[in-house]
Formats: structure tokens, C-alpha cells, sequence
């Protein structure tokens, strides 16, 4: 059974991330980028899939620029066979990299398809929905749980009241929660042997998507910097403090 992963170069999540002084967007100058931690953890259950002898072939693929080939060989070294770079130096929305992931699909016909259920930096959680749409396979979101037996898929997914089972027919769509698993460090020696693995590089024409955005970032502001906490004596100053300055009764 052949593994499609997709990853995402994104912040550091130990970095403080800063706006620009124009506030068209985040400042990325000399800023620490990693694996999307969702994505990690998509990895590492392909690769948990791998050692159990349910997946033979692990293929990682991300859109973005040059630089994101980092992250490919990153997941190489944790176990993956080969990479695939979408080459794009467009800002991409959800929407787009759904499309360019489908085309992904159809080129390499995996039977499992594993994304972190959101990244980190945009947050939005609607490429792995999208994709499934638009391939036509069956999804399993949130997953804390994937079991695969011959042609289905038995997928747990973290829902509001607790936890929910859904068997999906494969092939199929998969987004990682955080308790699904812990990611794995990769080990010198494989480190030095992801050097070796085979990475492709395509192009959104090359695929013949097109990425055109409907929707444009006018402006991005940091949040505003929380006040000093403060001590009261009584419930009764707290509830006084409530009610007329933070005024939330």
C-alpha cells in the first residue's frame, strides 16, 4: 500500500512571530521555519504504518518554495521513501493546495493520504476536507486512532462529546490530531542517508492547476498586548471590577 503525506514548511512554534512595519504580513527574515507539528505527527503514523507492514511505499509531498525542501528531506530522514516539491513562490490558499495535492493524487494513485488537520501558521483546517471532496474519497478528520484491515480504513476521530469511529473504503483521506501519536528525532545516520532518497520537483503548471487566489490579505496586525493582572481584597471588588471595568456582567 502505497503512503501520500503532505507537510508544511511553516514558523518555528518556539519562534515569537513579528508582523511587518507595513502590516502586509509576517516577518519571515531570518526566522527559524520547521515541519508543521500536525504534519509531523501524519508522518509518523505513515512510517508507524510502514514498520507494521500495512504501507510499502511512503511518499512526502509540499507546496511552497525552494527553501521547503528542508522539510522534505527532514521527513526522509524520519522514514519516508521519496519527496515531491510543488515549486511555488505564490502565497497559496487552502483552495489551491487542495487542487494541487489532488493532482499529486492522481499522479501517484496512493491508497492512503495522511495530513495534519491544520498548520500552525494560517490555522485554517480545510485542506484535508477540500482535497477529499475533490478526489471523491472518503474522509476521517481529527484522527486519534487509524487502524487499516485489507481494503477499509477504521479512523477515531476526537469530536465534541468524546469520540467517534467511521470505517472509510480505501483509498481515503486522513487529518492528524495531536493524540494520535509521538513524533519520532531522526537519527544522525538516517539523516545523512535522507541526502540520497530521490526528491521530485514540480510545478503548478507542470501539473496543469492553476493557483490563482479569489481572496487577498489587506492587512495583518499583531494582537494587542495584554494588561497586568492584578490583586482585589474582596468578592465584592472583584465582582465591582467585573461588572464596571472589564464589564463582562
Amino acid at each position: 500500500m502505497k503512503v501520500l503525506v503532505a507537510v508544511k514548511r511553516v514558523v518555528d512554534y518556539n519562534v515569537k512571530v513579528r508582523v511587518k512595519a507595513d502590516n502586509s504580513g509576517v516577518d519571515l527574515a531570518n526566522v527559524k521555519m520547521s515541519m508543521n507539528p500536525f504534519c509531523e505527527i501524519a508522518v509518523e503514523e505513515a512510517v508507524r504504518l510502514k514498520e507494521k507492514g500495512v504501507a510499502t511505499e511512503i511518499v512526502v509531498v509540499s507546496i511552497g518554495p525552494s527553501t521547503a525542501q528542508e522539510q522534505l528531506r527532514t521527513a526522509l530522514a524520519l522514514g519516508a521513501d521519496r519527496a515531491i516539491l510543488v515549486e511555488s513562490a505564490d502565497e497559496l490558499n487552502s483552495l489551491a493546495v487542495a487542487k494541487l495535492l489532488k493532482a499529486v493524487v492522481d499522479k501517484e494513485q496512493p491508497q492512503l493520504v495522511i495530513l495534519g488537520k491544520q498548520a500552525i501558521d494560517s490555522d485554517n483546517n480545510q485542506t484535508g476536507q477540500m482535497l477529499a471532496a475533490l478526489s471523491g474519497y472518503g474522509q476521517g478528520t481529527f484522527a486519534s486512532k487509524v487502524e487499516v484491515n485489507g481494503d477499509s480504513v477504521a479512523v477515531t476521530r476526537e469530536v465534541d462529546g468524546g469520540a467517534q469511529t467511521v470505517s472509510l473504503k480505501l483509498p481515503a483521506i486522513v487529518t492528524t490530531d495531536l493524540r494520535l501519536n509521538e513524533p519520532r528525532y531522526a537519527s544522525l545516520p538516517n539523516i545523512m542517508k535522507a541526502k540520497k532518497k530521490p526528491l521530485e520537483v514540480l510545478t503548478p503548471d507542470a501539473l496543469g492547476v492553476s493557483t490563482a487566489s479569489t481572496n487577498k490579505t489587506l492587512k495583518v496586525e499583531a494582537p494587542a498586548a495584554r494588561s497586568a493582572g492584578i490583586k482585589v481584597k474582596s468578592v465584592a471588588e472583584l465582582v465591582e471590577k467585573l461588572k464596571n471595568e472589564a464589564k463582562v456582567i
